[in-house]
């Protein structure tokens, strides 16, 4: 069973190496990322998170905190801030990509 799933996490990190592969050689990687940028800013994403960074290092104090502390703080605010809708919409897009390119 170890051996199957061994085999499975190898074939998992194979097809991710491949759709990022793709979607760097079509454009798309860069069209998604410039969605991100854009639906980021619409939404005031970084301004939330600057605000609450801010927060966080006057909080502990500037002298307690480190990019280590700021990253365990930031990480899970930052998930958080990013709606749903737009992960779903991100998820059809790569989606809708995979399906584009097993057609033949």
């Amino acid at each position: 069973i170890k051996e199957t799933h061994n085999n499975h996490m190898n074939r998992d990190a194979q097809m991710k190496a491949i759709l990022h592969q793709k979607l760097i050689e079509t454009g798309e990687r860069e069209r998604l990322q410039e969605r991100i940028r854009a639906k980021f800013l619409e939404c005031g994403w970084k301004d939330q998170l600057q605000a609450h960074c801010r927060a966080v290092i006057q909080e502990k104090g500037v002298e307690q905190v480190n990019v280590d502390t700021l990253v365990a703080e930031l990480t899970p605010k930052a998930r958080a801030l990013v709606p749903d809708s737009f992960k779903e919409e991100l998820l059809q897009r790569v989606r809708t990509f995979l399906a584009q390119q097993v057609r033949p």
